[in-house]
């Protein structure tokens, strides 16, 4: 077993490998992660895992808030996941490798990294300035019949888009050719579609690839329905994942 201990960031979304991850840092947890990534030498890999929140909140509270109005704001590097971090995340998260970490003037950090490798979260140390832990990587198996499958889902995604271009009266932009190998269209799927974080983490921890695309193949043909049965949906920009404020 192959494991590696890496600068842990917490997120209420799901990476996946090959898919691109901008970042606005503030909290100053996450600038010390930050300024740590920076000692490292610029031709070698600025690494961090990147895991999504089961229970817990992506930035910790600043100031008093509800029930208790004068109660002091968690802070540390574990604020806002509880006594055990580790139970607060997800098992299964995503490398993220940070190709440009730029720090402005007022002390945060623009950053964009981009998911590599996925991992399996074994333990969380909370003794530092930020959050770290220890990590299993786990190799991309390809499964049976996944080219077939792969073909497919394609084939899906793009009736999918096209309906979900017409609820919102809009085009989505399709200009760029998706890919054929069968690994990266899943991982592409699996970011581009609109599902919820517990939808995106089952496909993050698929099996092997075959297994993830069959998932997918469902997923895309139930959601295709529901949007073509639907007279209109909800007033939010389909088109577009959020970017983490922190």
């Amino acid at each position: 077993m192959t494991t590696v201990r890496l600068p842990l960031f917490p997120l209420n979304s799901v990476l996946f490998p090959g898919l691109v991850l901008p970042l606005n840092i503030f909290e100053e947890r996450y600038r010390a992660m930050m300024r740590d990534l920076l000692k490292t030498p610029e031709d070698e890999p600025r690494r961090f895992a990147v895991v999504a929140i089961r229970d817990g909140h992506e930035v910790a509270a600043s100031g008093p808030g509800m029930p208790d109005q004068t109660a002091v704001p968690d802070r540390g590097p574990a604020a806002g996941f509880g006594d055990n971090p580790f139970l607060a995340f997800h098992e299964v998260g995503c490398i993220a490798d940070a190709a440009t970490i730029r720090e402005r003037a007022d002390g945060s950090f623009e950053v964009l990294a981009t998911g590599t490798t996925r991992v399996r979260l074994l333990s969380v140390e909370a003794s530092g300035a930020f959050l770290t832990a220890e990590l299993e990587e786990l190799p991309e198996e390809p499964g049976e019949e996944a080219g077939a499958l792969a073909e497919g889902v394609l084939r899906a995604f793009r009736q999918y888009q096209k309906r979900l271009a017409g609820a919102r009266e809009r085009s989505l932009s399709t200009g760029a050719d998706l890919p054929d190998e069968p690994a990266v269209v899943s991982y592409l799927v699996a970011a581009a579609a609109m599902l919820d974080i517990p939808a995106k983490q089952k496909l993050l921890q698929a099996s092997d690839t075959a297994s993830r695309l069959r998932e997918e193949l469902k997923l895309l043909r139930a959601e295709t329905a529901i949007i073509r049965n639907l007279p209109s949906l909800p007033a939010s920009d389909l088109t577009r994942g959020p970017t983490s404020l922190n």
